[in-house]
Protein backbone atom coordinates (compact mmCIF):
# COMPACT_ATOMS: atom_id res chain seq x y z
CA UNK A 1 0.00 0.00 0.00
CA UNK A 2 1.12 3.35 -0.60
CA UNK A 3 2.40 5.49 2.01
CA UNK A 4 2.66 9.42 2.34
CA UNK A 5 3.11 11.84 5.75
CA UNK A 6 1.00 14.30 6.74
CA UNK A 7 2.65 17.08 9.10
CA UNK A 8 0.17 19.69 10.79
CA UNK A 9 1.23 22.42 13.07
CA UNK A 10 0.70 26.24 12.97
CA UNK A 11 2.75 28.75 10.68
CA UNK A 12 6.57 28.53 11.02
CA UNK A 13 6.52 24.91 13.44
CA UNK A 14 9.03 24.11 10.85
CA UNK A 15 6.79 21.96 7.99
CA UNK A 16 9.33 23.42 5.17
CA UNK A 17 12.72 22.51 6.98
CA UNK A 18 11.33 19.04 8.38
CA UNK A 19 10.46 18.21 5.05
CA UNK A 20 13.65 19.23 3.57
CA UNK A 21 15.87 17.14 6.17
CA UNK A 22 13.67 14.19 5.79
CA UNK A 23 14.11 14.42 1.08
CA UNK A 24 17.69 14.58 2.59
CA UNK A 25 17.79 11.33 4.48
CA UNK A 26 15.91 9.11 1.66
CA UNK A 27 14.99 9.99 -1.92
CA UNK A 28 11.80 8.01 -1.68
CA UNK A 29 10.27 11.24 0.13
CA UNK A 30 9.05 14.15 -1.64
CA UNK A 31 7.29 17.62 -0.61
CA UNK A 32 3.24 17.04 -2.15
CA UNK A 33 2.66 20.83 -3.76
CA UNK A 34 -0.26 21.43 -3.34
CA UNK A 35 -2.64 23.46 -5.63
CA UNK A 36 -2.74 26.81 -5.02
CA UNK A 37 -4.99 29.28 -6.97
CA UNK A 38 -4.14 32.96 -6.18
CA UNK A 39 -1.45 35.02 -6.04
CA UNK A 40 1.95 36.07 -3.22
CA UNK A 41 4.37 33.14 -3.05
CA UNK A 42 4.63 30.38 -5.87
CA UNK A 43 7.67 28.24 -4.35
CA UNK A 44 6.56 25.35 -3.24
CA UNK A 45 2.83 24.97 -4.95
CA UNK A 46 1.68 24.01 -8.71
CA UNK A 47 -0.25 27.32 -9.71
CA UNK A 48 -3.72 26.35 -10.93
CA UNK A 49 -6.57 28.92 -11.78
CA UNK A 50 -10.20 28.83 -11.58
CA UNK A 51 -11.06 27.16 -14.36
CA UNK A 52 -9.13 23.91 -13.21
CA UNK A 53 -10.58 24.11 -9.68
CA UNK A 54 -13.99 23.83 -11.42
CA UNK A 55 -13.00 21.33 -13.11
CA UNK A 56 -11.33 19.14 -10.02
CA UNK A 57 -14.53 20.13 -8.00
CA UNK A 58 -16.82 18.75 -11.28
CA UNK A 59 -14.93 15.70 -11.24
CA UNK A 60 -15.13 15.01 -7.66
CA UNK A 61 -11.22 15.31 -7.30
CA UNK A 62 -10.86 18.09 -4.68
CA UNK A 63 -9.77 15.89 -1.61
CA UNK A 64 -9.68 19.42 0.56
CA UNK A 65 -9.88 22.79 0.02
CA UNK A 66 -8.29 25.63 2.35
CA UNK A 67 -9.43 29.26 1.45
CA UNK A 68 -6.90 31.58 3.96
CA UNK A 69 -4.83 34.76 2.84
CA UNK A 70 -6.66 35.13 0.37
CA UNK A 71 -5.64 32.03 -1.83
CA UNK A 72 -7.08 28.96 -2.23
CA UNK A 73 -5.06 25.64 -1.88
CA UNK A 74 -5.91 22.15 -2.59
CA UNK A 75 -5.31 18.83 -1.77
CA UNK A 76 -6.21 17.35 -5.25
CA UNK A 77 -6.41 13.49 -6.47
CA UNK A 78 -4.86 13.49 -9.64
CA UNK A 79 -1.80 15.41 -7.72
CA UNK A 80 -1.48 12.84 -4.93
CA UNK A 81 -1.78 10.09 -7.06
CA UNK A 82 1.51 11.32 -9.11
CA UNK A 83 2.93 12.26 -5.84
CA UNK A 84 2.63 8.32 -5.05
CA UNK A 85 4.31 7.32 -8.20
CA UNK A 86 7.20 4.84 -8.05
CA UNK A 87 7.00 3.90 -4.31
CA UNK A 88 7.57 7.69 -3.44
CA UNK A 89 6.65 9.38 0.11
CA UNK A 90 4.57 11.94 0.11
CA UNK A 91 4.42 14.36 2.64
CA UNK A 92 1.65 17.00 2.72
CA UNK A 93 1.87 20.35 5.00
CA UNK A 94 -2.10 20.83 6.21
CA UNK A 95 -2.99 23.83 8.99
CA UNK A 96 -6.35 22.13 9.22
CA UNK A 97 -7.35 18.48 11.39
CA UNK A 98 -10.06 18.90 8.90
CA UNK A 99 -7.47 18.85 6.09
CA UNK A 100 -6.29 15.38 7.76
CA UNK A 101 -9.25 13.52 8.06
CA UNK A 102 -10.32 14.43 4.66
CA UNK A 103 -7.15 12.80 3.19
CA UNK A 104 -7.42 10.01 5.27
CA UNK A 105 -10.57 9.42 4.27
CA UNK A 106 -10.42 10.24 0.85
CA UNK A 107 -7.71 8.95 -0.56
CA UNK A 108 -6.91 5.13 0.41
CA UNK A 109 -3.04 4.76 1.65
CA UNK A 110 -1.09 4.38 4.98
CA UNK A 111 -0.86 7.90 6.75
CA UNK A 112 1.15 8.65 9.22
CA UNK A 113 0.27 12.24 11.12
CA UNK A 114 2.25 14.11 12.95
CA UNK A 115 2.32 17.05 14.94
CA UNK A 116 4.41 19.63 14.76
CA UNK A 117 3.95 22.24 17.45
CA UNK A 118 6.26 25.25 18.68
CA UNK A 119 5.05 28.36 20.64
CA UNK A 120 3.14 31.49 19.52
CA UNK A 121 6.55 33.49 20.22
CA UNK A 122 8.60 31.17 17.71
CA UNK A 123 6.27 31.57 14.84
CA UNK A 124 6.46 35.35 15.45
CA UNK A 125 10.24 35.39 15.71
CA UNK A 126 10.44 32.66 12.64
CA UNK A 127 8.03 34.65 10.41
CA UNK A 128 9.72 37.89 11.04
CA UNK A 129 13.36 36.41 10.28
CA UNK A 130 12.36 34.75 7.01
CA UNK A 131 10.64 38.11 5.91
CA UNK A 132 7.12 37.44 6.09
CA UNK A 133 5.15 40.52 5.42
CA UNK A 134 1.69 38.87 7.05
CA UNK A 135 3.12 38.05 10.13
CA UNK A 136 0.05 39.01 11.87
CA UNK A 137 -2.06 36.65 9.94
CA UNK A 138 0.17 33.70 10.81
CA UNK A 139 -0.12 34.92 14.46
CA UNK A 140 -3.97 34.39 13.64
CA UNK A 141 -3.60 30.94 12.05
CA UNK A 142 -1.31 29.91 14.69
CA UNK A 143 -4.46 30.71 17.32
CA UNK A 144 -6.80 28.76 15.00
CA UNK A 145 -4.51 25.90 14.76
CA UNK A 146 -3.96 26.24 18.75
CA UNK A 147 -7.91 26.54 18.69
CA UNK A 148 -8.45 23.36 16.34
CA UNK A 149 -6.60 21.13 18.62
CA UNK A 150 -8.11 22.07 21.48
CA UNK A 151 -11.98 21.18 19.57
CA UNK A 152 -10.50 18.53 18.59
CA UNK A 153 -9.47 16.00 21.11
CA UNK A 154 -10.30 12.88 19.96
CA UNK A 155 -7.91 12.98 16.85
CA UNK A 156 -5.27 10.52 17.63
CA UNK A 157 -1.70 11.60 16.53
CA UNK A 158 1.27 8.58 15.53
CA UNK A 159 3.73 11.56 16.44
CA UNK A 160 4.12 15.02 18.13
CA UNK A 161 6.94 16.68 18.15
CA UNK A 162 8.14 20.28 19.78
CA UNK A 163 10.00 21.97 17.72
CA UNK A 164 10.99 24.61 20.49
CA UNK A 165 12.93 21.60 22.25
CA UNK A 166 14.25 19.34 18.73
CA UNK A 167 16.35 20.43 15.69
CA UNK A 168 14.89 20.07 12.31
CA UNK A 169 17.33 17.13 11.49
CA UNK A 170 16.19 15.33 15.08
CA UNK A 171 12.53 15.34 13.97
CA UNK A 172 13.16 14.27 10.26
CA UNK A 173 14.96 11.51 11.99
CA UNK A 174 11.80 10.51 14.46
CA UNK A 175 9.44 10.49 11.70
CA UNK A 176 12.21 8.51 9.14
CA UNK A 177 12.15 5.70 12.11
CA UNK A 178 8.05 5.86 12.74
CA UNK A 179 7.90 5.65 8.54
CA UNK A 180 10.48 2.66 8.56
CA UNK A 181 8.81 1.00 11.30
CA UNK A 182 5.28 0.93 9.25
CA UNK A 183 6.83 -0.98 6.12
Amino acid sequence: MSQGILLYGPPASGKDTITTALCDFNDAYRAFMRLKIGSGRTRGYRMGTADELGELEARGDVIYRNDRYGNIYLVDRPGLAQAMQDGCIPVLHLGQIAGIEAVVEKFPASWTSVLLWCSRESTADRSKGRGDSDTEARLSAWDATAHDIETSTDFAWDLRLDTDAISPAEAAHEIDLLIRRAI
